[in-house]
C-alpha cells in the first residue's frame, strides 16, 4: 500500500498484521470441509450414540503405518469412559477430524498421537471425542497398537526417503489391486 492512499475497504486488526483485505474468503473447499466435519460429529453425537457409525476416507500420513491415506475406516460413536489406550479414536478440533491412538485419557480429557508422529497431540476436552476405529477395509477387530507399528511409525516419522518408499509401494499395490476391488457386484 502506498503512502496517501486510502484503503477502500476497512481492514480488522488481524488482517493490518498481514496486510489482507477484511473479507478475503478461506481457500475454496474450506467451509465444505468444516461443514462436512460437523455433520459427522452430528451424527456421531445423535440421540443413538450406540448404533451410530460413519464411514470415513483417511487423508493424512499421520497413522502409518496402521492406516494409510486413501483407506476408507468405520468409526463408532463411544463416550469418553469406554476407551482404552492404545485404541484409534476419532476427535474433532477447530473443524477437523483427528484420528489418531489414545495415549493417555483423564476425567479432564484425553492425550492422541498420530503412530508417525514425533509427540502427541495437545490435550483435547472430553466432548471433542466422537467415535472410536472399528473397521478398516474389511478388517473388523479392535485397533490396538502392536509394538512394531510405534516403531515403524516413528521410523516414518524422522527418515522421509523411507516415508515416501512406502508410499509409493502402497499407491503401487493399490493400482494393481484396484480392479479386483471394482469388479465386485455392490449389494
Amino acid at each position: 500500500m502506498r503512502q496517501g492512499h486510502r484503503l477502500l475497504r476497512p481492514m480488522s486488526v488481524l488482517a493490518k498484521d498481514f496486510l489482507m483485505p477484511e473479507d478475503t474468503r478461506r481457500p475454496r473447499g474450506a467451509s465444505r470441509s468444516a461443514e462436512r466435519s460437523a455433520l459427522v460429529a452430528d451424527v456421531l453425537r445423535g440421540r443413538d450414540r450406540s448404533h451410530s457409525r460413519v464411514r470415513l476416507r483417511v487423508q493424512g500420513e499421520s497413522m502409518l503405518p496402521a492406516l494409510w491415506p486413501g483407506n476408507t475406516v468405520e468409526i463408532e460413536a463411544c463416550s469418553h469412559k469406554n476407551v482404552q489406550s492404545g485404541e484409534i479414536l476419532l476427535a474433532l478440533r477447530d473443524g477437523r477430524f483427528f484420528l489418531h491412538r489414545l495415549v493417555a485419557s483423564q476425567s479432564n480429557g484425553f492425550v492422541l498421537r498420530g503412530d508417525s508422529m514425533p509427540g502427541p497431540d495437545p490435550q483435547y476436552p472430553p466432548e471433542a471425542l466422537l467415535g472410536r476405529l472399528v473397521r478398516s477395509e474389511g478388517k473388523a477387530r479392535r485397533f490396538f497398537a502392536p509394538k512394531w507399528y510405534r516403531a515403524v511409525g516413528m521410523l516414518l516419522c524422522h527418515c522421509s526417503v523411507a516415508r515416501r518408499l512406502a508410499l509409493r509401494l502402497h499407491r503401487r499395490q493399490e493400482r494393481t489391486s484396484a480392479p479386483e476391488l471394482r469388479s465386485v457386484p455392490s449389494l
